[in-house]
Protein backbone atom coordinates (compact mmCIF):
# COMPACT_ATOMS: atom_id res chain seq x y z
CA UNK A 1 0.00 0.00 0.00
CA UNK A 2 2.82 2.18 0.37
CA UNK A 3 4.39 1.95 -3.07
CA UNK A 4 0.86 2.76 -4.08
CA UNK A 5 0.00 6.03 -1.41
CA UNK A 6 2.86 7.62 -2.37
CA UNK A 7 2.13 6.97 -6.22
CA UNK A 8 -0.72 8.57 -5.85
CA UNK A 9 0.71 11.56 -3.90
CA UNK A 10 3.06 12.19 -7.00
CA UNK A 11 0.28 11.34 -9.49
CA UNK A 12 -1.88 14.38 -8.46
CA UNK A 13 0.69 17.02 -8.40
CA UNK A 14 1.90 15.61 -11.87
CA UNK A 15 -1.65 15.87 -13.01
CA UNK A 16 -2.62 19.49 -11.70
CA UNK A 17 0.85 20.63 -13.17
CA UNK A 18 -0.10 19.20 -16.23
CA UNK A 19 -3.65 20.61 -16.23
CA UNK A 20 -2.10 24.24 -15.32
CA UNK A 21 0.15 23.53 -18.71
CA UNK A 22 -3.10 22.90 -20.76
CA UNK A 23 -4.57 26.04 -19.05
CA UNK A 24 -1.32 28.06 -20.20
CA UNK A 25 -1.58 26.90 -24.18
CA UNK A 26 -5.49 27.86 -24.16
CA UNK A 27 -4.50 31.42 -22.97
CA UNK A 28 -1.70 31.27 -25.57
CA UNK A 29 -3.77 30.17 -28.22
CA UNK A 30 -6.42 32.88 -27.28
CA UNK A 31 -3.65 35.92 -27.86
CA UNK A 32 -3.92 36.49 -23.84
CA UNK A 33 -0.76 37.23 -22.13
CA UNK A 34 -1.90 39.91 -19.31
CA UNK A 35 -3.01 36.78 -17.18
CA UNK A 36 -1.42 33.30 -16.06
CA UNK A 37 -2.46 29.87 -16.04
CA UNK A 38 -3.07 29.73 -11.89
CA UNK A 39 -5.03 33.49 -12.19
CA UNK A 40 -7.13 31.91 -15.20
CA UNK A 41 -8.43 28.68 -12.86
CA UNK A 42 -8.81 31.35 -9.68
CA UNK A 43 -10.87 33.81 -12.48
CA UNK A 44 -12.88 30.06 -13.59
CA UNK A 45 -13.16 29.03 -9.54
CA UNK A 46 -14.47 32.52 -8.32
CA UNK A 47 -17.07 31.87 -11.90
CA UNK A 48 -20.60 34.45 -10.86
CA UNK A 49 -20.06 34.31 -7.52
CA UNK A 50 -18.39 37.23 -4.74
CA UNK A 51 -16.23 35.93 -2.10
CA UNK A 52 -13.46 37.03 -0.26
CA UNK A 53 -10.04 36.11 -0.48
CA UNK A 54 -9.66 33.35 2.15
CA UNK A 55 -12.71 31.74 0.20
CA UNK A 56 -11.14 32.09 -3.12
CA UNK A 57 -7.99 30.15 -1.14
CA UNK A 58 -10.06 27.75 0.43
CA UNK A 59 -11.69 26.49 -2.92
CA UNK A 60 -8.56 26.34 -4.79
CA UNK A 61 -5.51 24.17 -5.32
CA UNK A 62 -3.02 27.21 -6.40
CA UNK A 63 0.17 25.77 -5.60
CA UNK A 64 2.95 27.77 -4.49
CA UNK A 65 1.11 30.34 -5.33
CA UNK A 66 0.15 33.51 -3.54
CA UNK A 67 -3.90 34.62 -3.90
CA UNK A 68 -3.39 37.76 -2.54
CA UNK A 69 -0.67 39.01 -5.26
CA UNK A 70 -2.92 36.77 -7.92
CA UNK A 71 -5.70 38.66 -6.72
CA UNK A 72 -3.96 42.21 -7.09
CA UNK A 73 -2.69 41.49 -10.63
CA UNK A 74 -6.19 40.79 -11.80
CA UNK A 75 -7.70 43.97 -10.54
CA UNK A 76 -4.86 45.51 -12.34
CA UNK A 77 -5.49 43.97 -15.25
CA UNK A 78 -9.32 44.44 -15.52
CA UNK A 79 -10.37 40.81 -14.45
CA UNK A 80 -11.72 41.30 -11.27
CA UNK A 81 -13.00 44.30 -8.50
CA UNK A 82 -12.57 43.99 -5.05
CA UNK A 83 -14.28 45.33 -2.41
CA UNK A 84 -13.96 46.02 1.42
CA UNK A 85 -16.88 44.51 3.35
CA UNK A 86 -19.32 46.93 4.94
CA UNK A 87 -19.59 44.75 7.70
CA UNK A 88 -15.77 43.60 8.41
CA UNK A 89 -13.68 46.01 7.46
CA UNK A 90 -10.35 43.41 6.89
CA UNK A 91 -12.12 41.40 4.23
CA UNK A 92 -12.06 42.26 1.03
CA UNK A 93 -14.62 40.74 -1.51
CA UNK A 94 -13.93 40.17 -5.33
CA UNK A 95 -15.80 39.53 -8.24
CA UNK A 96 -15.22 39.14 -12.07
CA UNK A 97 -15.79 42.06 -14.00
CA UNK A 98 -17.06 42.28 -17.90
CA UNK A 99 -13.35 41.17 -18.78
CA UNK A 100 -13.35 38.30 -16.52
CA UNK A 101 -16.85 36.99 -17.36
CA UNK A 102 -15.48 36.85 -20.82
CA UNK A 103 -12.21 35.02 -20.08
CA UNK A 104 -14.40 32.59 -17.72
CA UNK A 105 -16.65 31.96 -20.59
CA UNK A 106 -13.94 30.93 -22.80
CA UNK A 107 -12.16 28.68 -19.89
CA UNK A 108 -15.28 26.97 -19.99
CA UNK A 109 -15.70 26.52 -23.61
CA UNK A 110 -12.35 24.81 -22.75
CA UNK A 111 -13.57 22.53 -20.30
CA UNK A 112 -16.70 22.05 -22.51
CA UNK A 113 -13.98 21.04 -25.85
CA UNK A 114 -12.07 18.22 -23.15
CA UNK A 115 -15.18 16.68 -21.88
CA UNK A 116 -16.68 16.25 -25.27
CA UNK A 117 -12.33 14.47 -26.05
CA UNK A 118 -12.03 12.68 -23.18
CA UNK A 119 -15.56 10.72 -23.88
CA UNK A 120 -13.66 9.56 -27.02
CA UNK A 121 -10.85 7.89 -24.41
CA UNK A 122 -11.37 4.84 -22.75
CA UNK A 123 -12.47 6.94 -19.47
CA UNK A 124 -15.84 6.73 -18.73
CA UNK A 125 -18.00 8.64 -17.05
CA UNK A 126 -17.95 5.31 -14.00
CA UNK A 127 -14.27 5.63 -13.95
CA UNK A 128 -14.47 9.43 -13.03
CA UNK A 129 -16.92 8.85 -10.74
CA UNK A 130 -14.86 5.92 -8.73
CA UNK A 131 -11.88 8.70 -8.74
CA UNK A 132 -13.76 11.24 -7.16
CA UNK A 133 -15.35 8.79 -4.41
CA UNK A 134 -11.23 7.68 -3.73
CA UNK A 135 -10.14 10.98 -3.92
CA UNK A 136 -12.63 12.47 -1.57
CA UNK A 137 -11.45 9.56 0.76
CA UNK A 138 -7.59 10.97 0.33
CA UNK A 139 -8.93 14.40 1.27
CA UNK A 140 -10.53 13.18 4.26
CA UNK A 141 -7.92 11.19 5.67
CA UNK A 142 -5.15 14.12 5.21
CA UNK A 143 -7.61 16.64 6.81
CA UNK A 144 -7.54 14.31 9.34
CA UNK A 145 -3.98 13.42 9.47
CA UNK A 146 -3.29 17.21 9.68
CA UNK A 147 -5.83 17.27 12.82
CA UNK A 148 -3.35 14.97 14.94
CA UNK A 149 -0.53 16.54 14.11
CA UNK A 150 -2.09 19.86 15.40
CA UNK A 151 -3.61 17.76 18.40
CA UNK A 152 -1.98 14.21 18.98
CA UNK A 153 -3.77 11.43 20.41
CA UNK A 154 -6.95 12.50 19.09
CA UNK A 155 -7.14 10.73 15.63
CA UNK A 156 -9.72 7.92 15.47
CA UNK A 157 -9.44 5.80 12.30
Amino acid sequence: MANGYLEVISLVERLHRHFLEVVKLELDGLGIHDINNVQGLMLFNIGDAEMTVGELTLRGCYLGSNVSYNVKKMVENDYLVQERSVHDRRSIHVKLTEKGRALRDQLSEMHRRHVEMLSQTAVTDEDLQKIIVTLRRLERFWVRASDLVQRPGQYAA
